[in-house]
């Protein structure tokens, strides 16, 4: 359990240090650098530990594991950012652990109570709550909650996909494989991005910390916790941890950038967490007697 809080703690940085790097960086070279920043520490990890080539057998799940987490939700989370505050997507991000519950059901068709439909309504008509007041968001629109949205599904599906292949090899191997197979793309994308948008634009230091940090912590280093925890602790017990995330990154939000907490923003994060909790406590249908 403790592994997992760890992950969970560098994943709760991710929304504020990306939102330091939009001060200097083009959105979509905050997702396409991640992937390369965590491959200079992928790379020599695997060189020193041997690691043999990716099975013919892999490769499916892998790409479709990295196009969620190399890809889609990086891109997704930036443009999201771009719009609004990260308090206001961590709210709505929040959701993330019962997406992802969700999606494993229906790929292993797990038998699930009620209760887990009923909560996950519940948490459902919250977040469409939230996102219809704003949630007294500065700046945010539709388009950043429907962005946001998307990026958890794309979360959630890469989630569930990694924690399949964990079953076969490390967890370690499994997201250094991803940032790996993921250079192809984004290192001509960065190098075409920073030469349109980056040309003589001022850089912060909050901005080099930040893209560093989402490069090193986010990408790579929270999956190690993070997969070890899942694997001691159980998925299921391991991944109810996640709860905390969405409280974390609104204290990182208020802390870090000064972005104002409402007292709506916090209820509804604590109303989603419970139910993504009675989501998880229920996902088991009660055997008959």
């Amino acid at each position: 359990m403790l592994f997992a809080l760890v992950g969970v703690f560098l994943f709760s940085l991710s929304l504020p240090m990306t939102k330091w790097a939009l001060e200097s960086f083009n959105p979509y070279l905050t997702a396409t650098s991640r992937p390369i920043l965590a491959s200079l520490l992928a790379i020599p990890l695997m060189l020193t530990a041997k690691v043999p080539a990716l099975p013919r057998t892999l490769w499916k799940p892998m790409v479709f594991t990295t196009i969620g987490a190399a890809f889609a939700w990086p891109v997704l989370i930036a443009l999201a950012l771009n719009r609004t505050t990260s308090a206001h997507v961590a709210v709505i991000a929040a959701i993330m652990p019962l997406t992802t519950a969700i999606m494993a059901v229906i790929r292993t068709n797990e038998k699930v109570s009620w209760q887990f439909w009923l909560a996950s309504a519940t948490g459902t008509i919250l977040l469409i709550l939230f996102a219809i007041s704003r949630g007294g968001a500065e700046n945010g629109d539709l388009l950043a909650d429907l962005l946001t949205i998307g990026a958890v599904l794309a979360s959630s599906f890469c989630y569930v996909e990694g924690a399949e292949l964990t079953k076969l090899m490390p967890g370690w191997q499994v997201i250094s494989w991803v940032v790996i197979l993921a250079l192809p793309i984004c290192i001509p994308a960065s190098i075409v991005i920073w030469m349109k948008t980056n040309t003589g634009a001022p850089i912060t230091g909050h901005a080099i910390f930040g893209i560093v940090m989402i490069g090193f912590s986010s990408m790579y280093l929270g999956f190690f916790a993070w997969y070890r925890g899942l694997s001691d602790a159980g998925t299921a017990r391991g991944s109810q941890v996640q709860q905390l995330q969405a409280i974390m990154t609104l204290g990182w939000a208020a802390l870090l950038l000064k972005e104002k907490v409402t007292p709506l923003m916090l209820l509804i994060a604590l109303g989603v967490i419970t139910s993504v909790l009675w989501a998880l406590m229920s996902r088991r249908k009660p055997a008959a007697n």
